[in-house]
């Protein structure tokens, strides 16, 4: 049996959503896991499910966004043993479009999508260094890619990207390495409303996709824990997306510009 204490610590944010559960479910293999989330109720839930599974998971009740309850969980964190990782996956888009957008939702979208990572990474960033191994992987969008609303989250993500790539350069030397991951669309519980006002929206969304499949929570998972892995020791500073193809292009798009029934779906 695995000595849980002697793995490293590996911090996950937005840990009782589907695809924080499945990061923090794969990560439990080679680390304790920290689960962070706002929503204490969900958070005990998803660390019950870990920890019954054989992981160690350590539930930390945290509002990301707020400098205090961070600096609480970091304390946790390096109690619970040597941070090697940091997976920010919090987060949330409020305004759908500019004409909705309002002063109080840029703020919300930028502070929840952009300045908490980096918050996140700042409180946690001696450990980080002092492993001389660590890694921060950013769970961005393919709406940092692209424009498909939501355009303060958007470029909150695409910001996320930018300090992906800047923390890659600037900590490097330290052995710190940092990656994003951008997912397509996810069937998580953030779809639940739109999936109930229209039950065939992912059918729709697909139409834009070149893989016919949507990905799921554990590909994102997966794409996490390759980025961890001594496999990929020597890839930092990239935004490897998880799309099925979205961010390449669409084959309706190809259609109406070539009017050849070569792209027709299927």
């Amino acid at each position: 049996m695995t000595d849980q204490s002697s793995k490293p610590v590996a911090v996950v944010t937005g840990a009782a959503g589907d695809i924080g559960t499945a990061i923090a479910a794969r990560l439990a293999v080679t680390h304790r896991v920290v689960a962070v989330d706002i929503d204490d109720a969900a958070l005990k839930v998803a660390a019950s499910k870990l920890n019954c599974a054989g992981a160690d998971a350590i539930a930390v009740q945290c509002d990301v966004t707020k400098p205090d309850d961070l600096s609480r969980m970091a304390e946790t964190a390096r109690q619970a043993g040597g941070v090697n990782a940091l997976i920010n996956n919090a987060g949330g888009g409020a305004a759908l479009s500019l004409h909705s957008m309002t002063a109080d939702t840029l703020s919300r979208d930028l502070a929840l999508n952009l300045e908490a990572a980096l918050n996140c990474f700042k409180v946690l960033e001696t450990a980080l260094v002092a492993s001389r191994a660590g890694t921060v992987i950013n769970i961005v969008s393919v709406n940092g890619l692209g424009t498909f609303g939501h355009p303060a989250y958007s470029a909150a993500k695409a910001g996320l990207i930018h300090a992906t790539r800047a923390l890659a350069i600037e900590y490097g030397r330290y052995g710190l390495r940092a990656n994003a991951v951008a997912p397509g669309t996810v069937k998580t519980q953030a779809w639940k409303a739109r999936q109930e006002a229209n039950p065939a929206v992912f059918d729709e969304a697909l139409s834009w996709y070149p893989f016919k499949t949507l990905p799921e929570p554990d590909d994102i998972a997966a794409a996490v824990a390759f980025l961890l892995s001594p496999a990929a020791r020597c890839i930092t500073g990239i935004c490897l997306p998880v799309d099925s193809g979205l961010s390449a292009g669409s084959p309706a798009l190809a259609r109406t510009f070539t009017q050849s029934p070569d792209f027709d779906g299927q």
